[in-house]
């Protein structure tokens, strides 16, 4: 039950629906969610400790993101993204390219919703690390996205970085396609850089 509990919770939280700052009464989450205090309360720790939520005094609230913590983030992915587009390239199976191509023709078929297309992004992106076939790099990055999908504007609200982004996937899949290790991993570290330079403009501009 209390891994039940915690997926609930945990989804709320990435969902919007448990908003930054909002304190967290374990009763009161007992009663939403129809359970006991007890698995509420063993849930809460392992979303402390995934750094969803943080103490307040003896109570919990739902943990905000600075910007500041957001381009550190980048900064991280920038390496681990090569590394899992090189993982890609080497290890990636006729299906996960399979997989990659579909996610890709997904996103040039989305509509303008700034949302879905960071979903449609967001699968894209799984589907390479998951071709890494490397587990640690797959649950790092999982857990660096998930402070990402969590803040409240999308890289991909500026119309222009929507056709860079679909370029650059592009090239990046004919990498991983042709299996050229070095390239993969430049142009996935190259299209971190760049959507950190765009988070940064538009932090500047908030």
């Amino acid at each position: 039950m209390a891994t039940t509990v915690y997926e609930d919770i945990r989804e709320a939280i990435l969902a919007g629906g448990l908003a930054p700052g909002r304190s967290l009464s374990e009763n009161a989450l007992a009663a939403q969610f129809g359970t006991s205090r007890t698995p509420v309360r063993e849930a809460l720790h392992r979303l402390e400790a995934e750094m969803l939520v943080e103490r307040a005094g003896r109570s919990f609230r739902v943990r905000a993101t600075s910007p500041e913590e957001i381009l550190d983030i980048y900064e991280v992915r920038i390496t681990l993204e090569g590394a899992a587009a090189r993982g890609a390239a080497e290890r990636s199976t006729e299906l996960d390219r399979a997989r990659l191509r579909v996610a890709a023709d997904d996103m040039r078929a989305a509509t303008g919703d700034p949302r879905e297309r960071a979903r449609l992004n967001r699968v894209f992106h799984e589907a390479i690390w998951a071709a890494s076939h490397n587990p640690t790099l797959i649950d790092l990055l999982h857990r660096l996205n998930v402070h990402l999908v969590r803040y409240p504007t999308t890289t991909l609200e500026v119309p222009e970085r929507w056709v860079a982004v679909l370029d650059e996937h592009e090239r990046l899949l004919e990498a991983i396609d042709a299996g050229d290790t070095d390239r993969a991993k430049t142009l996935a570290e190259a299209h971190i850089v760049s959507a950190r330079e765009v988070r940064l403009w538009m932090m500047t501009r908030s």
